[in-house]
């Protein structure tokens, strides 16, 4: 593989996406399977816009396990690392959607096919070309996920690539919250690409805007922090620069995936300009200003469909709107 490929490790799963928008679980008279999870997203919208994304997972030997194989390949994600077993399920994450497109979710994971892949699953000659590593924090509750993760990180960081970090907050996963936020701050540090949304600013730092939080956000590592505001914009800021673009405004069906493909999509603008771990530092309020757009409108394309990567636009998509 090239220097451009993007791996992702984490979970792969199911969403049920209800067939009805705003109402309660209770009242969804039906519920559509499409593939998701983060790490599966975010690969999904590096390969809508032609680049090369590799998932690292495991799935369930069941018919939702290949599924999901099956068609992360056919939209050109490379699977031929993904482990089957018969030791857990596929994971599943109903959905049901608000009025306004937004999400609460039920999840059926304990424990997943996912969490059972492990360290000695990780060869770190896989990431000797790799353009970056992207990880969030869904996986890294107890169990050889999370082992696998730190496997991953420190081959990809030892091989010189980006690691990039979306915490991507989900409660109900977690035993408690105090356990979430400690696994997130232990990571932060060791991410050089940090994306965090509005919503999860103060849980995380206390802080009660993004610039009085920056200084516990630029830890260890991090080169890069993106804050993102929903329908209100998106921020970029390195330790010297900082650039802000307005959010699309459209009539958002669903939300899901929103998040995965704006990392997504700003990590393959990184990769297509060769912007390396070392070259972050020196990005430009107007190179910043550029791929903020970018993915904005990536965004605003992807929330007027349904579902995650299904929803995702090309590249020729992008040029022709």
């Amino acid at each position: 593989m090239s220097a451009t490929t993007l791996f992702s490790i984490g979970e792969a799963l199911i969403d049920m996406i209800p067939s009805q928008s705003g109402c309660a679980f209770a009242e969804v008279p039906a519920f559509r399977p499409r593939i998701g999870g983060a790490p599966a997203n975010v690969c999904g919208a590096f390969a809508a816009l032609g680049g090369r994304a590799a998932l690292l997972t495991q799935l369930g030997d069941d018919p939702f396990g290949h599924k999901i194989a099956r068609e992360l390949a056919a939209h050109g994600i490379d699977v031929s690392r993904v482990p089957f077993t018969r030791q857990a399920n596929t994971a599943l994450a109903f959905v049901a959607l608000g009025a306004d497109g937004n999400r609460t979710f039920s999840f059926y994971r304990n424990p997943s096919a996912d969490l059972l892949y492990s360290a000695s699953q990780i060869d770190p000659a896989w990431f000797r070309d790799a353009f970056a590593l992207h990880f969030c924090s869904v996986s890294l509750v107890e169990s050889p996920m999370k082992a696998a993760h730190d496997a991953a990180i420190h081959a990809a960081g030892e091989a010189g690539a980006i690691i990039s970090f979306d915490p991507n907050l989900r409660f109900p996963l977690w035993p408690d919250r105090d356990a979430l936020r400690r696994t997130v701050l232990a990571y932060l540090p060791r991410a050089s690409v940090l994306k965090i949304s509005d919503e999860e600013l103060a849980f995380l730092t206390d802080a009660g805007d993004i610039e009085a939080a920056l200084p516990q956000l630029f830890a260890g590592d991090v080169q890069l922090v993106l804050y993102t505001c929903g329908g209100g914009g998106a921020h970029a800021y390195t330790r010297s620069a900082h650039a802000f673009a307005q959010g699309s405004k459209v009539q958002a069906v669903d939300t899901t995936g929103a998040g995965d493909g704006f990392i997504g999509s700003f990590l393959w603008q990184l990769s297509r300009d060769g912007v390396t771990r070392e070259g972050l530092a020196a990005l430009t309020p107007s190179r910043l200003e550029q791929y903020l757009r970018f993915s904005n409108r990536f965004c605003g394309l992807s929330v007027q469909r349904y579902g995650a990567i299904d929803s995702y636009p090309s590249l020729s998509e992008m040029e022709t709107d």
